[in-house]
Order: C-alpha cells, then sequence, then structure tokens
C-alpha cells in the first residue's frame, strides 16, 4: 500500500511539471510579439540590433530636426545626449498632439541601415509628463535633470 501511494505522488508531481512547462511555453509564446525592449540612442548606436527585432526607443526630438514627408509620414532625430538615431514615422495616424521638437517621446519599431522605422509614436500626455524609461536615460547622459518639486 505504502509503495502504491509514494508512486501515485510521483506520477502527480511528473505530471504537474509537465503541465506548468507547457504552460510556460504557452505563455511564452503568446507574448512574443508583444514583448517590446526599450533602448537609448546611445545603446542602439552602440550595438545596432537586427533589422527584423521590434523594440522601442526612447529620448527628446531634437531641435530643428522634424522634416514633413506625404500623409502622416514624416521623419525626426531622436536624441539623449550621447547619440542622435535618424527615426522616419511610417504609422497609419498623425503624430499626437503633444509631440513635437525638443519633447520626450517613445517610438516603436524597427532600426534598418541606420534609420530607425516607427510605427508608432508615444508622446507626454501632458505638458509635464515625461515617460520615466525617458527620464531615466536622459538622466544617465547628464542632458536632462528632475526638478526639485518632483
Amino acid at each position: 500500500m505504502r509503495g502504491l501511494k509514494k508512486q501515485r505522488r510521483i506520477q502527480i508531481i511528473i505530471i504537474a511539471a509537465v503541465l506548468l512547462a507547457g504552460a510556460s511555453v504557452l505563455i511564452g509564446y503568446g507574448l512574443r510579439d508583444g514583448i517590446n525592449f526599450f533602448r537609448t540612442p546611445t545603446e542602439v548606436a552602440e550595438t545596432a540590433p537586427p533589422s527584423d527585432e521590434v523594440f522601442r526607443i526612447g529620448g527628446l526630438v531634437l531641435d530643428g530636426s522634424m522634416r514633413p514627408g506625404e500623409g502622416v509620414e514624416f521623419s525626426f532625430v531622436v536624441t539623449d545626449g550621447g547619440a542622435d538615431i535618424p527615426v522616419r514615422y511610417v504609422g497609419r495616424d498623425a503624430a499626437p498632439d503633444l509631440f513635437g521638437e525638443g519633447q520626450g517621446t517613445i517610438a516603436t519599431g524597427t532600426y534598418q541601415d541606420g534609420v530607425f522605422l516607427a510605427t508608432e509614436l508615444l508622446a507626454r500626455h501632458d505638458e509635464t509628463y515625461m515617460p520615466v524609461e525617458v527620464i531615466d536615460a536622459l538622466e544617465e547622459q547628464g542632458v536632462y535633470r528632475t526638478s526639485e518639486g518632483s
């Protein structure tokens, strides 16, 4: 009787481990397209990612760098003070209302032939907000300093 209980316990543990591993694989497979890593322009300039990798780049839109294109397509340069990366927005929608030169932004897309091809742009949602990732990256470069009141 004891041997049967021990054998049953081992079978249950093995089945649970297999189910847990299977669930982990399915979750990872389901999230593979939804995970976008954040990089600064300096990180992209130092180690260029593969051209098929979708990721987010964040920094400040360089003053004087915005160039109009056709329709909702336009280009600009994003900087963190350490490196400048040219960005070409090829999205379906116009840029957010608060998107502009000297403002913080995060763009999602791919890096191909030295140009970041953005399909989505995020801009601050009010006059004082800037994404935390962008603030951290800019502070590391010495470009941005938080105010004493925040």
